[in-house]
């Protein structure tokens, strides 16, 4: 981050190392670099950094010891095959190379392996590993070079924030006046936490690695090894030297976790030193790797590394400005520092610099998590997050450990065993109700307000606030009978909204439903969603009321053409490009937030434009962020789709290029490694109950 900052322009950049650089983590990390990321922009991140790394010793000076043989994810069960199948549907419409390699290939590449129970390999070319010491080295150097200050050992010991937003960084040399901090402090992270009343949910993980002696046949190949990821076996591999150097990821019950560290904080000396190893604890992952990798069983191991790594809940690291502290930023909770490091000092940077992001990593926004956020949770979910690092991952796929935190509606007891739960910042939300024989299974607020200026208090509602939509063609019927407010069409028109009472509780009902049917969103106190769901099921009864969950209403809003926040739109996207245009009035008088760009936009005239699919599908059905082709060449995205029951059919939404956009166009998307076709038509596939309503008015028959 000093490195980029500085390399911008900016001035007046000091970074303060506690003791020395790389100590910590980064001295015993493994050092691998991988374009691979089954996200979506992740992959940018870790693109950048290695383009980054590519070029910094010829920048600076200062050696790298960058290697890329390439890396090669193994398949040794049909099912991971698909899942390789599964994300390289994804990887056509990104920039970096990736290959689904038959089993000779993988040998050719890798002639060291067992060949028995390898079905096929994901191969990345550009992959490899780097020397996390030296990296450090050049990045210092570069960042010396620009501008920035590098001051170590220096200590933070404490940290004042000031009425005018900036802050007082006391050290034991005496006080930096900052405009803006960013903790960058690894494992150390919860300590500058505490100093300002803050509990960042990060728990350190120990991780063992081994490197071998010299083994002939490495010794003899003419040219470096990949790195090889054993997915089943649960360890990486690569060269090391004329040796070879294995980790492993232990299974939840086994790998350990520093708690001591949590609840006592860091031990005050602890800069370079290591945890005592533990080889019984990886015995399992050792005889994988014996099996898979033959020569190992000759060899002498003569390192074992035992070090701390710093983990958040979902394994992902926390980036970006805090909530409810003014220019505290982070960039904490790194399980894979190396190769997230190059890209996220550029993207941190972009975003000071520029205030605003380059593009939308919400998956790693530090406010993701909150008070709900114990130390408990922390450390169920790291361990389970570490022992499930290479298990097949499944879309919509729900992770228990931890859960439920105390963020559970008024219903949750009542419902958890009716249901399918799934977990949204915290909360436990119905994703489908079980029928019989079923197999059970922020921006950018308080910126604004500072910027402007603004006499506004902002006070987060959420956890004290439950709301309830009520949806369906008896919708009116059922609610009528709870309250004396008139619901009919001509008193509670479309998008009002009004507080009413409805058996006698004090709700906000909006009449908008996003299955695009008749409907009310009901917000209410959350102390209150119990009395409030029975009554409107009791009411009901007679309409053949029942439960429905967000997978149903997933595929209800896709019907609609209605577009979601986090696919359709999101912070890489604009409105006219998304077809929203009729919610923005380009030549009203207000000059509201993204006027000025949009305006930019309209006369520079769209690159791509969403449209709305229907696809020929067998047994498999799009998920969003799949490949889009057309005449053998990836044109681009979905960005999200189900199985229309109503229509039975599949639906998507895509971004492709304006001249492929018409109604008709004839497309293909990439499903389980075949293209299917797609054919885009006019939206939406089922219409609202609002314009059917409209229509029926005018004497038209609407289509249903």
């Amino acid at each position: 981050l000093a490195y980029h900052l500085a390399k911008a322009g900016l001035k007046d950049v000091v970074l303060l190392e506690k003791s020395e650089l790389t100590a910590g983590s980064t001295w015993h990390a493994a050092g691998l670099t991988t374009y691979f990321h089954p996200g979506i922009n992740l992959k940018k991140i870790h693109a950048y950094s290695i383009k980054l790394y590519e070029k910094l010793e010829e920048e600076t000076g200062q050696p790298v010891g960058f290697h890329q043989p390439g890396s090669i994810r193994i398949a040794s069960t049909p099912t991971r095959v698909d899942e390789f199948k599964y994300q390289m549907t994804r990887a056509g419409w990104h920039p970096t190379e990736q290959y689904l390699i038959t089993p000779e290939k993988v040998q050719e590449l890798f002639p060291l392996l067992n060949m028995d129970k390898v079905l096929a390999g994901l191969y990345n070319p550009g992959d490899g590993h780097i020397d996390p010491y030296s990296l450090t080295m050049a990045l210092a150097a570069g960042a010396r070079k620009y501008g920035a200050q590098l001051n170590y050992p220096v200590q933070v010991t404490n940290l004042n924030p000031r009425s005018d937003g900036t802050w007082e960084v006391e050290t034991p040399l005496g006080i930096i006046q900052a405009k803006r901090i960013v903790n960058t402090a690894g494992f150390w992270a919860r300590e500058i936490g505490k100093m300002i009343g803050l509990q960042h949910p990060l728990i350190p993980v120990h991780h063992q690695y081994v490197v071998t002696s010299t083994i002939p046949e490495v010794k003899a190949l003419k040219t470096e090894l990949p790195v090889i990821r054993d997915l089943e076996g649960s360890y990486y591999l690569r060269q090391e030297r004329d040796g070879l150097l294995f980790g492993p990821y232990e299974s939840e019950e086994k790998m350990k976790l520093q708690e001591s560290w949590v609840t006592n904080g860091v031990p005050p000396g602890f800069g370079k030193e290591l945890f005592e190893s533990d080889l019984d604890r990886i015995m399992e992952h050792i005889e994988a790797a014996m099996e898979m990798v033959p020569v190992l069983r000759k060899a002498d191991i003569v390192n074992t590394i035992a070090g701390p790594i710093t983990y958040s809940p979902d394994i992902l690291p926390m980036v970006g400005p805090h909530q409810g502290v003014r220019n505290y930023w982070v960039a904490i909770g790194f399980g894979y520092g190396i190769i997230h490091a190059g890209g996220m000092g550029k993207y941190l940077s972009d975003w000071i610099i520029e205030g605003e992001p380059p593009f939308d990593l919400i998956e790693v926004d530090p406010n993701r998590y909150g008070k709900w956020t114990t130390t408990e949770y922390t450390a169920a979910k790291a361990r389970e997050s570490y022992g499930f690092n290479n298990i097949v991952g499944y879309p919509k796929e729900e992770r228990f450990a931890g859960r439920p935190t105390q963020r559970t509606s008024g219903l949750y007891d009542l419902l958890k065993s009716k249901c399918s739960m799934g977990f949204h910042a915290g909360w436990e939300q119905p994703h489908w109700f079980y029928k019989p024989g079923d197999e059970i299974g922020y921006k950018w607020i308080e910126e604004k307000i500072t910027r402007g200026g603004y006499k506004v208090e902002l006070e987060n509602m959420t956890d004290e606030m439950g709301v309830l939509s009520v949806a369906g063609p008896y919708a009116r019927q059922v609610l009528q009978k709870l309250t004396n407010e008139d619901l009919n069409d001509a008193s509670f028109k479309f998008l009002q909204c009004r507080h009413l009472k409805l058996s006698n509780i004090a709700v906000t009902a909006i009449r908008i439903s996003y299955t695009g049917e008749l409907g009310w969103e009901l917000y209410h106190r959350k102390e209150d969603s119990l009395p409030l769901y029975s009554a409107i099921m009791e009411a009901g009864q007679k309409e053949g009321i029942d439960d429905f969950g967000t997978y149903a209403l997933n595929t209800l809003r896709l019907e609609k053409g209605f577009r979601a926040w986090g696919a359709e739109m999101n912070c890489d996207t604009n409105p006219l490009e998304a077809g929203l245009e009729y919610f923005v009035k380009l030549n009203k008088a207000a000059d509201f937030t993204g006027k000025q760009a949009l305006k930019q936009i309209k006369e520079k005239g769209l690159k791509r434009r969403l449209v709305y699919l229907t696809l020929e599908t067998d047994n498999v059905d799009p998920e969003g962020n799949e490949s889009v082709w057309h005449n053998g060449k990836v044109i681009g995205n979905t960005t999200s789709g189900c199985f229309s029951y109503g229509a039975q059919q599949s639906l998507a939404f895509a971004y492709v290029p304006m001249e492929l956009s018409k109604v008709g166009q004839k497309l293909e998307v990439e499903l389980l490694g075949k293209n299917y076709p797609a054919t885009i038509i006019q939206e939406p596939l089922v219409l609202t109950e609002p314009t059917r309503m409209r229509l029926q008015r005018k004497g038209e028959s609407p289509k249903i």
